[in-house]
């Protein structure tokens, strides 16, 4: 099955330092961006939508910079998962801070996602306070 590659660019008012719990952990995660999300052994998650599991693991993570979290089971070799990826870059110029988000999955409509992230984001900015 062919992938889509989607990226796109968010800015919000929060310093990374701020913003990385959002990104980073099972807590901030369930608060913007899947309706559960728990912490399993082995640098894994179990993010769930519509009452269903998704279990992902953390293959990256630097702090206030990124993480990436590839879901399991979502490639029919074992070898091109899904993932999504959130990394927090600031602006050396103007101190603004943006969340670059990767979602590489099985979505072939890119307007779809742009509608699901501009959701997600708005729903992010108003946590914190952007």
């Amino acid at each position: 099955m062919e992938k889509l590659k989607f990226v796109a660019e968010y800015e919000l008012r929060a310093s990374p330092k701020m913003l990385f719990p959002y990104i980073s952990t099972a807590s901030g995660l369930s608060q913007w961006f899947a309706s559960k999300v728990n912490t399993m052994p082995e640098q894994r998650f179990d993010f769930q939508w519509d009452n269903e599991s998704h279990i992902a693991r953390q293959v990256s993570m630097r702090i206030n910079k990124g993480v990436r979290f590839e879901f399991l089971d979502t490639a029919e070799n074992g070898s091109d998962n899904n993932y999504v990826e959130f990394r927090v870059d600031q602006s050396e110029l103007t101190q603004s801070t943006y969340l670059r988000v990767t979602d590489y999955s099985s979505t072939n409509d890119e307007d779809e996602l742009k509608d699901l992230w501009d959701g997600l984001m708005d729903k992010l900015k108003e946590i914190v306070g952007s």
